[in-house]
């Protein structure tokens, strides 16, 4: 009787160890995912710029004159905010990888330090991604209320790298709110 209940301990406890292990490699393999992702992210904002020459009617009686214009990331305060939050999130990423891989068996104090930190990359990328994306609207439609023109069709590969940055982004924080709810249940299930 006592050694069925010894083998039985054993094997819960050969499960929770496996159980904690793959949760652990889950956890390592989204933030080395989530470190790809803000990265690629913060280099496609910090490359985005596009020079246009546009002509321009100064009168019916002379000929347009050729004007140059250049749309550039740092021009919209949205698109500094996303490239600032992912490289933000791309080097927490980094330092959150290289922290766990060295204590795998952490105290339950810098789990929650860590979740609370997911939590706040979760909540910053999602912010940017949705300021780049307001942004992104009213310069693809434009907006006749307030007379400001679309500017995606004289800027196209400005425009779309705009949208790939964040949807990348996007992309990101789901990445980091699936760290939180990896991070909370290898909390519920860790032995005491």
């Amino acid at each position: 009787m006592e050694v069925e209940r010894r083998s039985v301990e054993k094997e819960e406890e050969e499960d929770m160890n496996k159980n904690v292990m793959l949760n652990h490699m889950a956890q390592m393999g989204f933030r080395v995912l989530g470190f790809v992702l803000s990265l690629v992210a913060a280099i496609v904002v910090g490359l985005n710029k596009q020079s246009k020459v546009v002509p321009l009617t100064v009168s019916l009686n002379l000929p347009p004159l050729d004007y140059t214009l250049t749309a550039n990331w740092h021009y919209l305060s949205a698109l500094v905010y996303l490239l600032a939050t992912n490289v933000i999130a791309c080097s927490y990423s980094f330092l959150s990888f290289v922290f766990l891989l060295k204590n795998k068996n952490k105290a339950n104090i810098l789990a929650l330090l860590v979740i609370v930190l997911d939590t706040v990359m979760v909540a910053l990328l999602f912010s940017s991604s949705g300021a780049a994306a307001a942004v992104g609207v009213i310069a693809y439609h434009g907006n006749s209320h307030v007379q400001w023109n679309k500017v995606c069709d004289v800027y196209g590969r400005f425009c779309k790298q705009m949208a790939a940055s964040t949807v990348l982004s996007l992309a990101g924080a789901v990445v980091f709110m699936l760290l939180v709810v990896l991070a909370s249940v290898g909390l519920q299930k860790r032995p005491k």
